[in-house]
């Protein structure tokens, strides 16, 4: 059995979706981030970046946290999604590690400046909007003569498909971008894809209008960081 510490966002999709598609037995642990479940000292123990997702495989006794690594365990764990050929191995975690240091970054920011941010933001939205257009471009050149970023389905996909989902929300249109429509909406007929990114989709709310939400998610920094430390060691 397996704990995933989850809240309904693109990250955690990453790996919810990864468990449905692996057929996993897991339980979710939430962690409502808007509410501070984050800062809890038994919730750093397993994430010390205060950050879902994270998971606790009772099997092994072995704990992951960042979405990256979860994959790539939960991959090796069942044995689908990540090559072992090194050739192909390799293809595929260039591909996890572009989505984890371009992709969701980007996008997540263009969602700050979209959803979140109050004032005007002009340049700030118009850098990240470019940003995350790229990367769309990205995906269209590589996906324009293979139906996957790596070959095969993979744990690339999974981790990039969450941070596509939002695609009209920020502003974008995937019909500029045939090969990312198509893929996008092979993935998304996927019953593991679809179970993945609906769990917890009923927890959501408007964190933009709630302030306490807002000082939570917004309002960090070494403080932050130290605050929590030093009431995880009390």
């Amino acid at each position: 059995m397996i704990d995933l510490y989850y809240w309904p966002t693109p990250n955690g999709h990453k790996v919810s979706t990864m468990l449905e598609e692996c057929g996993l037995d897991y339980r979710v642990r939430r962690v409502d981030i808007g509410a501070g479940d984050q800062f809890a000292p038994e919730f750093l123990a397993i994430s010390p970046n205060n950050r879902m997702p994270a998971i606790v495989d009772h099997d092994t006794g072995q704990s992951v946290f960042e979405g990256g690594a979860i994959l790539i365990y939960l991959a090796e764990k069942s044995g689908r999604f990540l090559p072992v050929e090194a050739a192909a191995r390799y293809e595929t975690l260039q591909w996890l590690f572009w989505q984890a240091a371009g992709l969701g970054p980007m996008a997540g920011q263009l969602s700050h400046f979209v959803n979140y941010a109050r004032g005007d933001h002009d340049y700030s939205r118009k850098r990240y909007a470019d940003e995350y257009d790229r990367l769309l471009a990205v995906m269209e050149v590589r996906l324009r003569d293979r139906d996957f970023l790596a070959g095969g389905l993979s744990i690339a996909d999974f981790a990039s498909f969450p941070w596509v989902l939002p695609y009209r929300r920020l502003g974008n249109d995937l019909d500029r971008f045939p090969g990312v429509r198509r893929w996008f909406d092979t993935l998304k007929q996927r019953p593991g894809v679809q179970a993945g990114v609906n769990l917890g989709k009923d927890w959501r709310r408007d964190e933009a209008r709630n302030e306490a939400a807002r000082a939570l998610l917004f309002n960090q920094d070494s403080g932050t960081v130290f605050r929590a430390a030093q009431a995880k060691e009390q």
